[in-house]
């Protein structure tokens, strides 16, 4: 794959940047909507750091997602994520990518609003399902009707991913292309908070 930055333009990247400032960009949404892939993308074109929270859990916690789930349940998983997120917000500006379910948790979701701009990469339930369903290490749909999981979780989460600054549709196309919209709502977000 060519370097993203061959393919977004430098000024939209360098105005994205400055919007940004030292804030983080925290990327929210469910499992499959591109969190990882677009983020790390987002970091290279802004030319910041790029961290996964769930690596990074996994780094700390020395077991997968999955065996953490297992052993601990989804609670105790929600705490240590908590935490990590917490640590890793505290400097930026940096490209944050999270796991699906923590902008639900309460408690991430307050350190995530006030650790950095979030957008939730949203996308349909067809493109969502055409990206999970080929592996088998999502703990929340080990059920008996995953794609039927999989909606539940859309109809649960989508209105509180909604509360998230930005909003970019995640669909079938070039990545450098949503790349360029995420870019471009950053920029334009600042612009219009100017004007007000």
């Amino acid at each position: 794959m060519n370097d993203v930055t061959e393919t977004v333009s430098a000024t939209l990247a360098e105005r994205a940047k400055l919007a940004l400032g030292k804030r983080n960009l925290v990327f929210i949404g469910l499992m499959g909507a591109g969190k990882s892939a677009i983020g790390r993308l987002t970091a290279q074109a802004l030319g910041i750091p790029f961290i996964d929270s769930d690596h990074e859990i996994e780094r700390v916690s020395r077991m997968t997602i999955s065996e953490l789930f297992a052993a601990y349940g989804e609670e105790e998983f929600r705490a240590l994520e908590a935490r990590v997120l917490k640590r890793l917000l505290r400097s930026g500006p940096r490209v944050v990518s999270t796991g699906g379910g923590a902008y639900i948790n309460e408690r991430s979701r307050r350190q995530i609003k006030k650790g950095g701009v979030t957008i939730w990469l949203n996308a349909d339930l067809d493109v969502l399902w055409e990206r999970v369903n080929k592996r088998d290490t999502r703990p929340l749909l080990k059920t008996e009707n995953p794609k039927q999981t999989l909606e539940n979780l859309m109809r649960a989460r989508y209105p509180i991913y909604a509360e998230a600054d930005l909003t970019v549709l995640s669909r079938d196309v070039k990545k450098e292309m949503i790349v360029e919209e995420v870019l471009t709502a950053i920029a334009d977000r600042q612009k219009a908070q100017s004007h007000e």
